[in-house]
């Protein structure tokens, strides 16, 4: 049964949190927020922070030094040129200028050095702490969440948040950090020189900034909308490269592409649009730059006519003007990149809004099955308005094969995703071994065991590695015999790596009954209590299926099988069979007593083709 069925709104299927989601990304970048949460990544490593401090400071203050030994060297030059200043002693303060010039030099390049290899460890960290926080996050959050995002967006916003906290990291440290450090020395120093260029040079960094964030906060809504037309573009690639079989079976080759043109142009489209905004940056910035460098030209000029200022304290204005110019310009830039950074870093910390609609009880324990009891009492489940279960109760016993029977959207499939505990119920509990599992950890419920689903889902990884997924530690002697039990030994060992050959995304290389088969191995190999097949040999050929079942049947001997199938073969001998329709149980009973009366079961009987129940 799919529990997503068709006629109803997609909006009633997504939870509070993505609701909340897409209601923030409709907004501004919250730069408190993600300040907030970057600080919590950082804040373990304030000792990195610090190295890294100090060390621009040393950098920054050489870089003022090494302009201010220019300014003395041309002060100097100008008294030797007059002749106030003789030979010998202008010769010892070129010397005395070169020792301390290259003395400061090796010691910015042993800063620098030292600050990128410290900024460098800090990113790593940061960046491992920020992937593992998030993934596991992810990961963990409730089926329904993953039932409801696509998996190209989500992987695309991974990516960009991710670099976004290295680009915030590289903001402060390489861009922020350095020029604030440079400027506090460059205004005491102007201070000390020329009061008035101090108060010049302040002004224009204080309107290069605000000038540069205004055009920001414009350019934000069509930052973040480009976000999402993007992640709509990553998720549309996700799903034609996923379904590639389908749209060469159906031969929508053109279609395919013509709807990726549509898509692809709606995000370059909306691209330019931010692109837009850095024609009135650069203009704004040209202009104020110009404007400073005029009230510049006046006041040292008028200082020197005056005789309270030197040539070389002219010079040095000048080039520190010059040099402040450059990081600044640089800085404005890399402000619009921290801006883009924080929309990235957004579309990732929005997940944390996002709570696990399925938790641990504060006090939930460990389960061990060790009988394989289940009972469900009085249980009702509805999703979002949908009523699916409505007031079922069943018991089965230790060791009992129970097959659930019914037409599609009965709730056969729902049972099982209860029992795992993928959604709560709305009402009645269910036990395992007499253990309610609202109150047992989900991780070691799950864990206690075992199933083969519908549909093979396998890892982009070696045969071997798919089938001691259900048990990590598996001896090799383990997987060859699961493989054997499984009817697939012959076949694995017929391929040029056997037990080592990739099977691609999704097991694309195997077909339908071979990924099933590999299925049923991983599901023998994790030997559990309770063993759960949902359409366990719905790919597989009869011959095939007949020596699976054998298998299977062997397998089930000692173990609670929960037995989901519309083959007739799979069903005939269970112990009990349960016949649902529409969230209820209708008829319980064995084969040879449920066929000989008038009900679902015997409607389902009569239109049986092939062994198969034809709905």
């Amino acid at each position: 049964m799919a529990l997503f069925s068709a006629g109803l709104n997609s909006t009633e299927f997504k939870s509070a949190g993505e609701q909340k989601m897409e209601y923030s990304n409709k907004k501004k970048v919250d730069f408190k927020r993600n300040l907030s949460e970057y600080y919590k990544i950082a804040k373990p490593y304030k000792k990195y922070f610090a190295i890294t401090a100090f060390f621009v400071t040393i950098v920054s203050f050489v870089h003022v030094l090494e302009r201010y030994l220019f300014k003395e060297l041309i002060d100097n030059g100008t008294l030797f040129v007059n002749g106030t200043l003789g030979q010998d002693a202008f010769i010892q303060i070129i010397i005395l200028l070169a020792v301390v010039f290259v003395t400061t030099g090796i010691i910015r390049i042993i800063s620098d050095w030292m600050r990128f290899h410290t900024i460098n460890n800090l990113e790593k960290k940061m960046i491992i702490d920020l992937k593992n926080k998030f993934f596991n996050h992810i990961v963990g959050l409730s089926h329904s969440f993953h039932t409801s995002h696509r998996t190209g967006s989500l992987i695309a916003r991974f990516t960009r948040g991710s670099r976004a906290q290295e680009s915030i990291t590289d903001f402060f440290a390489f861009e922020t950090l350095p020029l604030a450090i440079e400027f506090i020395i460059v205004i005491i120093a102007f201070v000390y020189l020329d009061p008035l260029s101090a108060i010049i040079l302040t002004l224009m960094v204080i309107a290069f900034i605000i000038y540069s964030i205004y055009i920001l906060r414009k350019q934000q809504s069509k930052l973040v909308l480009f976000n999402q037309t993007e992640d709509i573009e990553k998720a549309y690639l996700s799903d034609s490269f996923m379904n590639i079989e389908t749209i060469k079976f159906f031969g929508k080759h053109e279609h395919v592409k013509t709807k990726f043109f549509d898509v692809s142009t709606n995000t370059m489209d909306r691209l330019v649009a931010v692109w837009g905004y850095s024609r009135w940056m650069v203009s704004g910035h040209g202009t104020i730059f110009v404007v400073a460098l005029l009230a510049l030209l006046i006041s040292p000029i008028l200082g020197l006519l005056n005789g309270t200022v030197t040539i070389g304290t002219v010079a040095f204005i000048y080039t520190i003007y010059v040099g402040m110019a450059g990081p600044l310009s640089r800085f404005t830039w890399h402000l619009r990149s921290f801006y883009n950074a924080m929309a990235d870093f957004q579309s990732l910390n929005l997940y944390d809004l996002v709570k696990n609609e399925v938790e641990d009880a504060p006090d939930a324990k460990e389960i061990k099955v060790k009988q394989g009891r289940i009972n469900f009492k009085d249980i009702h489940f509805s999703y979002h308005k949908r009523k699916i279960i409505k007031g079922m109760d069943l018991d089965i016993q230790p060791n009992e094969k129970v097959a659930l029977v019914g037409h599609s959207g009965s709730g056969k499939t729902t049972i099982v995703k209860l029992l795992y505990r993928l959604y709560d119920l709305n009402k009645g509990s269910i036990h395992v071994d007499g253990k309610d599992i609202a109150y047992v950890k989900q991780e070691s419920l799950r864990n206690e065991m075992s199933i083969v689903p519908q549909e093979g889902i396998l890892f982009n990884d070696s045969i071997e590695n798919n089938i001691k997924f259900s048990k990590p530690n598996a001896t090799k002697k383990e997987v060859v015999k699961a493989l054997k039990a499984a009817q697939f030994y012959k076949f694995v060992q017929s391929l040029p790596d056997k037990e080592q050959t990739m099977v691609g995304e999704r097991g694309i290389k195997l077909s339908g009954g071979e990924k099933q088969r590999l299925s049923v191995a991983r599901a023998l190999l994790a030997n559990k209590k309770i063993l759960v097949l949902d359409e366990a040999t719905s790919a597989l050929d009869s011959k095939t299926e007949m020596e699976i079942q054998k298998a299977l049947w062997k397998l089930m001997k000692g173990r609670t099988t929960i037995i989901i199938a519309h083959r007739l073969s799979t069903i005939m001998h269970s112990d009990k069979i349960v016949v649902m329709d529409k969230g209820k149980i209708v008829q319980i009973g064995k084969h040879a007593t449920l066929i000989k009366k008038r009900g679902v079961y015997k409607e389902l009987w009569a239109l049986q083709k092939g062994g198969y129940l034809q709905e």
